[in-house]
């Protein structure tokens, strides 16, 4: 790997992570030695590159640097073109066009040699085969999330009942089977699950909730990390039990 690139990957390291990177981390992930990393840190400093830290202790890139957003590596296109790939199929109609948009916009950026890796990518996705339609509107819902306003629901369960929830939005997941919206259900008060093609109907409510939704995603995912562990060992305990 030429110098020039290595310090090129070694800013893309420090700007993926929110914590101070080691220079092992970065010497392991380059193949290179640490000696060659304290160097690279030290002429990027001496480029004014606004990178804090110290040996021994890891490396953080400040937040406020920015750098052309277009300079991808072969890799970064071919991940960037596979995920469009699968917003493309498995998508609500709106994000779909967007993810064909941003491969559009992809390959009228890139340099000349790297425009193959976006028409012609080596990976490719499975077809969003039996999607079924969403009944609520999911533009719509992206906007709730992000305005954390308050969605009313009748929303029918598996075996066909019906109820109305009151959900305070926080994300939305696109599963190969089906797309749901994830929130806090005051009825049940708890995080709540909800199949698109399940809502009977939405009302988009003005009343924003309290708090942040950031930190209640964060909950969520520590609420489903523990779910999923503690089915891990319950799994456990009957294999050795059997």
């Amino acid at each position: 790997m030429r110098r020039a690139d290595r310090l090129f990957q070694i800013v893309q390291i420090l700007r993926r992570s929110r914590q101070p990177v080691t220079a092992e981390a970065i010497a392991v992930e380059l193949e290179v030695s640490r000696r060659s990393v304290y160097r690279d840190i030290a002429a990027l400093i001496g480029q004014r590159t606004p990178i804090r830290g110290e040996a021994g202790v890891g490396y953080v890139l400040d937040g406020a640097f920015d750098m052309p957003p277009l300079m991808l590596t072969p890799d970064e296109i071919e991940a960037a073109v596979l995920g469009a790939q699968w917003v493309a199929r498995h998508g609500d109609p709106l994000l779909a066009r967007a993810a064909d948009d941003l491969v559009a916009k992809i390959a009228a950026t890139v340099p000349a040699h790297l425009r193959s890796f976006v028409l012609e990518p080596v990976s490719a996705t499975p077809p969003g085969f039996g999607m079924p339609e969403d009944c609520i509107d999911m533009a719509a819902t992206r906007g709730a999330i992000r305005d954390q306003r308050k969605i009313a629901l009748d929303y029918r369960d598996a075996e066909g009942a019906v109820t109305r929830r009151t959900i305070r939005p926080i994300a939305i997941g696109y599963l190969h089977h089906a797309r749901v919206v994830v929130g806090w259900c005051e009825t049940r008060e708890d995080f709540r699950t909800f199949r698109s093609d399940r809502i009977v109907a939405a009302a988009f409510l003005e009343e924003r909730y309290p708090g942040r939704a950031a930190v209640l995603r964060r909950q969520w995912r520590r609420k489903m990390a523990e779910e999923t562990a503690a089915e891990r060992v319950s799994s456990e305990e009957a294999v050795r039990s059997s």
